[in-house]
């Protein structure tokens, strides 16, 4: 058996995936989610990857084309989810999973997890710091070389951290195990390491940087929001990711951490749970994002509630912190400051990430800016907009669609019934 055989079989295994060269797609109702507008009765021509032809009115199929029939659903670009973990997921186990779980192991797992993300409609994620170390840049490279079905990956690799900070992956273990792990590991402390560890993350293949500039939620240390960065490691680690193209991401709760942040020129920042009124002036200033992640808030409160759930370090801090995220989103969209959508997958199931949505759009988010959030707004914070983000002659086909009117009822977003990526049908129903 030759390996194109061997590999249609894998996949087939996963699920339908249709990758016929050339599409007609008829949209009943077609999301323009840059002017936030609704076209009916539209066709989407595809020919290979790329969107050729956006036309109003249903037209005749080519002889080459084969025509895909959505005039009942809503259609609309590929979602994008800007902080996931497709590494791994947090449970009642998982903390001790990293003695008993090889790399190879953590792999396997998560073509499961891709798999589930892309059929929620999510195209394209940006990995926020692997569970284990190089899954999320090995995954998009599989994927991207076809070998297994997922979304497009953005990687950072390794969060950076300071030493006992969160992402600090000797935090909680015995004296003679905690060491120091040094930018290798992604832990820093100073301007030097700073540089050190972005260049390693250059190194080993990240996409972007991610750091987390205050204390956290799940990580087993005490404090989960005060500042972990000082300002000049923070001016080194943005020079740095400059001069190397990075979008940089910060995991932030506090707002000092926030601010320093800010102030250095990050992209986005991630949670923002004690954002003050200052942090978003800041943010409207320098034009930084706001990637919320409401639902891993909600579901790490509710979580909290369980007893031996998370462990004792823990808990107090998933009660404390989960339940203001959404609160702080609806201050921060009504005072203006760009919105990028972002879940925190892996702290939750994969898959639910459409959940967001909802969430967003119960404290005042208009329901089609809830999904420019996830389309168009992501694709400028990953500087992408020219290939992805719209449903335009001469980017790439990511397209889904819902039945139903999501514009009207949002849960329908955690409903995807269709979904194409790079000009493939994944999923059909």
């Amino acid at each position: 058996m030759n390996n194109k055989i061997l590999i249609s079989l894998v996949i087939s295994l996963f699920s339908f995936c249709s990758t016929a060269d050339n599409f007609l797609i008829h949209a009943g109702a077609l999301l323009d989610v840059k002017n936030l507008k609704v076209k009916k009765n539209y066709s989407i021509r595809i020919k290979g990857e790329k969107v050729v032809e956006v036309k109003a009115g249903y037209d005749v199929p080519n002889d080459n084309e084969i025509l895909v029939d959505l005039k009942n659903k809503t259609v609309m670009p590929g979602l994008m989810d800007m902080h996931v973990h497709i590494s791994g997921e947090i449970n009642k186990k998982s903390y001790a999973e990293k003695f008993f779980m090889n790399d190879s192991d953590a792999a396997l797992r998560a073509i499961v997890f891709a798999r589930k993300t892309l059929d929620a409609g999510f195209t394209t994620v940006r990995d926020l710091g692997d569970f284990f170390q190089g899954v999320p840049v090995a995954l998009r490279k599989a994927i991207k070389k076809g070998y297994i079905i997922g979304p497009r990956i953005f990687a950072a690799g390794k969060s950076i951290a300071t030493t006992g900070g969160h992402a600090d992956p000797t935090n909680g273990l015995r004296l003679n195990l905690m060491q120091d792990p040094g930018p290798l590991k992604g832990v820093i402390n100073g301007p030097y390491e700073a540089i050190k560890a972005v260049r390693q993350r250059y190194k080993e293949g990240s996409d972007v940087i991610k750091l987390t500039v205050t204390g956290g939620v799940l990580s087993l240390a005490k404090n989960g929001s005060n500042p972990q960065f000082t300002e000049e490691e923070l001016a080194a680690v943005v020079q740095a990711a400059k001069d190397y193209e990075f979008v940089v991401a910060v995991h932030a709760h506090g707002a000092e951490g926030m601010k320093r942040a800010i102030k250095a020129g990050v992209n986005s920042v991630e949670h923002g749970t004690y954002m003050d009124k200052e942090t978003m002036r800041l943010m409207k200033k320098h034009g930084t994002y706001f990637v919320p992640t409401i639902t891993a808030g909600k579901w790490v409160a509710e979580k909290a509630a369980i007893a031996d759930y998370y462990p004792d370090v823990v808990q107090p801090k998933a009660a404390a912190i989960g339940p203001k995220i959404q609160s702080t989103f609806a201050k921060a969209y009504k005072a203006g400051v760009k919105i990028a959508f972002g879940t925190d997958a892996g702290v939750f199931p994969h898959g639910l990430n459409g959940r967001e949505f909802e969430y967003m759009v119960e404290v005042g988010m208009p329901a089609f800016e809830a999904i420019q959030s996830a389309t168009w707004n992501t694709a400028k914070l990953l500087r992408i907009e020219d290939k992805l983000g719209t449903i335009d002659s001469g980017k790439l086909a990511d397209i889904i669609a819902v039945d139903g009117d999501p514009l009207k009822n949002m849960k329908l977003m955690q409903n995807v019934s269709f979904v194409m990526k790079n000009g493939d049908i994944i999923k059909n129903k």
